[in-house]
């Protein structure tokens, strides 16, 4: 999907690779400066989905939502977006700070696939930027958007509404759930509880 390719390009020699603390997954991390800014930068593992099905989805779901950090990429291929976009659609449910880099517009423009992205913004809710990461296409600006979101203090993103009969019962069990202290919006575990998460439950 390119995201360790736009790691790289940030942060260039100014990285470290270790564990993640307890687990053998790698933690890789480094810094950059940004119109003034410097910016601490953390290459979560590689997901296509938040379930929890490998300790690489666990760890990601953990620090997305326990860490909160500032901005969260969500780097996903522009050849194949409508499986990429079941994760934005899961971290949506987490309301991070998101923006969304479409990588390998190259690739899909080969494939004959148009994307609008403002379309595709508006829809999110969320910054769309093209990228190809190889080239270093979209990186400015997707670095641009990053700052912005944190210099203008964005509010964090919005879940994507579910037909009214399953809003109705999220709803139900969210307020079945108030009161219960979590790092995790109570919105999402209430749809986790509706999908039978094993860990969730």
């Amino acid at each position: 999907m390119g995201k360790s390719v736009i790691f790289n390009e940030f942060t260039g020699l100014h990285q470290h690779v270790g564990n993640w603390p307890g687990k053998t997954v790698e933690r890789a991390e480094g810094t950059l400066v940004f119109r003034g800014y410097t910016i601490d930068v953390l290459d979560l593992p590689g997901i296509y989905s938040l379930s929890t099905y490998s300790i690489e989805e666990l760890v990601s779901r953990e620090y997305i939502a326990v860490e909160q950090p500032d901005v969260l990429v969500n780097v996903v291929d522009a050849s194949s977006l409508e499986r990429n976009l079941f994760l934005t659609l899961q971290l949506l449910e987490l309301e991070p700070r998101l923006i969304l880099a479409l990588n390998q517009v190259d690739m899909a423009d080969k494939k004959g696939i148009d994307i609008d992205t403002v379309r595709l913004s508006e829809e999110l809710g969320v910054p769309v930027v093209p990228t190809v990461a190889v080239r270093g296409v979209g990186l400015q600006e997707l670095m641009e958007q990053v700052v912005a979101a944190e210099r203008e203090k964005r509010g964090t993103a919005a879940p994507i509404p579910f037909g009214a009969e399953i809003e109705g019962r999220i709803e139900e069990v969210t307020r079945a759930l108030e009161g219960f202290e979590s790092p995790y919006p109570l919105r999402w575990i209430a749809i986790k509880l509706l999908e039978g998460d094993a860990e969730i439950s």
